[in-house]
């Protein structure tokens, strides 16, 4: 089944990033919103990787910087478990250039990165979800081919991927799972729902090449299937789960270097998408999570390929 009428739900804001910035990470850990890595804007000059690690506390609607990661890094993949947050992979350079076997470990409690076995292949734009102790890590850019950027004095990365590799915390140790279907992509949504990793849009290289598909995968089963896809092909938005429902936010291009602001909502019961209110403007490059039962989408770029933001936002779904 595809999409159904409008479900009415509204945006509020909340306090701003300390900082503006893009390519962002967002997971939840402890109950607050951590935003890790990506671009920032210092002074006005971008920063293409940082090491920048904040926390949102919904209860007092207050940032505090946290530790740094050990290394700079933007579109860093990453996901909650068991009270931590694991990061993998990334771009140390512009644009979509470097990518890293990055593999580390937060422990709110002691505000402490640790390092991992490194992940098995050098990627960034991956996505990552948490399924029954696991972290699946999908996707992603190996940058092995590296183009002029038309127009600029800049280089592109290209080599998106299929890769699915699982990561076990417990025993420290990584394994191949079966690839990911379809098209080779990244600046997916990958998220957890009832015990299935849900892989929605992305992009195969670039965003002339945007996808509207949705996969899942049972780890119980090995297997992957077909869901209900996307309204419209989108990559770079952000994606969350709130209340039963995947939601899926803005990304990147629409006409004349825009970014979109629809927002939809996906019920796996009935494997329907929903249009909702979108948001009060077009971004990319943000990140969602949900804490305390609430959904917050924070930072992005207003503007395709650039740019960043510092405002952050409540979903209060009707």
């Amino acid at each position: 089944m595809s999409e159904s009428t409008r479900n009415p739900a509204s945006w509020r804001a909340v306090a701003d990033l300390p900082q503006a910035r893009s390519e962002v990470a967002v997971a939840e850990a402890g109950g607050l919103v951590h935003v890790v890595g990506g671009t920032a804007l210092v002074d006005g000059e971008p920063h293409w990787a940082t090491t920048l690690v904040t926390a949102y506390d919904p209860s007092a609607d207050r940032w505090t910087e946290r530790a740094p990661l050990p290394e700079p890094l933007t579109h860093v993949g990453l996901a909650g478990l068991g009270g931590r947050l694991y990061a993998f992979g990334g771009f140390t350079g512009i644009v979509h250039l470097d990518p890293r076997r990055a593999a580390y470990c937060y422990d709110p409690g002691r505000d402490e990165w640790t390092a991992l076995p490194e992940l098995p292949a050098a990627l960034g734009s991956v996505g990552v979800a948490a399924v029954g102790g696991k972290l699946h890590v999908l996707g992603g850019r190996d940058s092995r081919q590296v183009v002029p950027l038309p127009g600029t004095p800049l280089e592109l990365g290209l080599g998106t991927t299929n890769h699915h590799f699982t990561y076990d915390p417990e025993r420290r140790t990584w394994a191949q799972a079966p690839p990911l279907p379809g098209p080779p992509r990244d600046h997916a949504g990958v998220v957890a729902l009832d015990g299935r990793v849900h892989v929605v849009g992305g992009r195969v290289e670039d965003v002339d090449r945007n996808l509207d598909r949705h996969d899942v995968h049972d780890p119980r089963t090995g297997g992957w299937t077909t869901a209900a896809p996307l309204p419209a092909p989108r990559s770079a938005g952000a994606t969350t789960v709130h209340s039963g429902l995947i939601v899926h936010a803005g990304g990147e291009c629409g006409q004349g270097g825009s970014t979109f602001d629809d927002v939809h909502t996906y019920d796996p019961r009935t494997d329907r998408w929903t249009a909702t209110t979108p948001l009060p403007h077009g971004r990319h490059g943000f990140g969602a999570a949900t804490a305390a039962g609430r959904a917050y989408f924070v930072a992005g770029s207003p503007t395709c390929a650039g740019g960043a933001g510092a405002d952050a936002l409540e979903l209060l779904l009707g």
